[in-house]
């Protein structure tokens, strides 16, 4: 994670090149035998001298020891005074859980005890990997203003971990999908945001650095890659249960924290993304980078140059980032405890009991309404695709009634 140690002055061994995207999880897009990236600065440095100028390569070769990292990005100065803290302590810890958790989900195939166990790193880590870019650490610093300088430090960690336990609870209500790329030619790429957002209608000329586009919203779908075979595509349930919703619309219950329970196997594995829908993703990734993009080949830096249409609003025109819509239960909520544990339940957006919206009777009817409709949509859009499984539901309860309904249509012949 770290390179160029030296001792501060209380004699403590200091690192000063801090990676941002930790090396263990960019050598999961390296095949095995593979040492280094192409790696692409989508802003290369002008060096100029007396007379004239030169623009270095956009393309070089490069190990993960030498890609995304920034000197001293984590580095605290208090007079004269400087420690790493942040990085050893704060970041040390959440990548020592997080690069077991990554693997885990990685390969996930149900709901094992020990993805139980990885499930609180894996979100915590994706929440650090979010704010611990420049990027990221640049509007940490925004919102955390303060008029004196030694405690801007202190103010920027504790924001920090309000952020990204405010997504933690976000994410876990959200559906989870799990697709691969084992069976394209092309695999994922990494980038300088790793975690990466999209909405279809909010796009990337709209956004002025440092910022992006908010989780709150209905329509942000979250992208984090885990390796070259696979992604892990995050939606918001509103948009599941009504994908005509307007994106920009605030999620129901969009508060900053809460506790929260995820049922561990309704997530969605096993889909295998056509290579069209792997560049798909590789673009919406790039485009969203800051500027610089990795990958294990030199063609997959480009996805630009093999999409048929470069639209963004019709990126999912096919509903590709959308769950297996037959396979995800319409939940009222979730009930845990009693006994000598204290009881706990929340509805499907975390209203509790005594909510004024828990399980609030006219939003259930209208989200019954367009999740049927859109289930029949999807249906029809994903028709021959690759399908996803979940622990929980067989293939007797989603797959067969999805095909009798398409076989009803005349879409699916009566052998098939």
């Amino acid at each position: 994670m770290t390179k160029k140690r030296k001792k501060n002055r209380l004699g403590n061994p200091q690192s000063h090149a801090h990676h941002y995207v930790p090396e263990w999880y960019q050598r999961r897009f390296l095949p095995q035998g593979q040492t280094n990236f192409f790696y692409l600065d989508l802003d290369p440095e002008i060096i100029k001298w007396s007379g004239g100028s030169h623009q270095l390569r956009s393309v070089r070769r490069r190990g993960p020891d030498a890609c995304f990292y920034v000197d001293d990005l984590y580095t605290l100065r208090f007079g004269a005074e400087e420690t790493d803290e942040m990085e050893r302590v704060f970041f040390g810890a959440i990548d020592n859980r997080g690069h077991d958790a990554v693997s885990r989900f990685a390969e996930y195939n149900g709901a094992t005890d020990s993805i139980v166990k990885a499930f609180n790193s894996m979100v915590l880590y994706m929440g650090a990997q979010r704010f611990r870019t420049p990027r990221g650490l640049e509007n940490i610093k925004r919102l955390a203003r303060s008029a004196d300088r030694y405690t801007v430090a202190n103010a920027a960690l504790i924001t920090m971990a309000d952020r990204f336990q405010e997504y933690t609870t976000m994410w876990s209500e959200a559906v989870w999908e799990l697709v691969s790329a084992t069976q394209s030619p092309t695999k994922f790429i990494v980038t300088d945001n790793p975690v990466t957002f999209y909405c279809k209608i909010v796009f990337p000329s709209e956004w002025t650095y440092p910022h992006d586009v908010n989780l709150k919203q209905i329509g942000t779908r979250t992208l984090f890659p885990l390796g070259s075979d696979s992604c892990l595509v995050i939606t918001h349930l509103q948009l599941v249960r009504n994908p005509w919703s307007t994106p920009t619309m605030f999620r129901e219950n969009a508060r900053s924290y809460d506790r929260t329970l995820k049922h561990l196997g309704e997530i969605q594995y096993g889909r295998e993304l056509e290579e069209d829908e792997v560049v798909r993703v590789n673009y919406i990734l790039k485009r969203r980078a800051t500027r610089y993009v990795a990958a294990a080949e030199e063609a997959w830096l480009y996805p630009e140059r093999r999409l048929s249409a470069t639209d963004w609003a019709g990126l999912d025109d096919d509903w590709f980032l959308l769950p297996h819509l037959w396979r995800v239960s319409f939940t009222t909520g979730i009930m845990a405890g009693g006994g000598k544990s204290r009881p706990f339940a929340c509805d499907e957006y975390g209203f509790k009991p005594w909510d004024f919206r828990y399980q609030d009777t006219r939003r259930r009817e209208a989200e019954w309404e367009t999740f049927e409709r859109a289930k029949r949509d999807w249906a029809k859009k994903r028709i021959g695709k690759s399908r996803a499984k979940t622990a929980k539901l067989g293939r007797d309860v989603s797959d067969s009634m999805m095909d009798d309904y398409l076989r009803e249509e005349g879409m699916l012949s009566t052998s098939s």
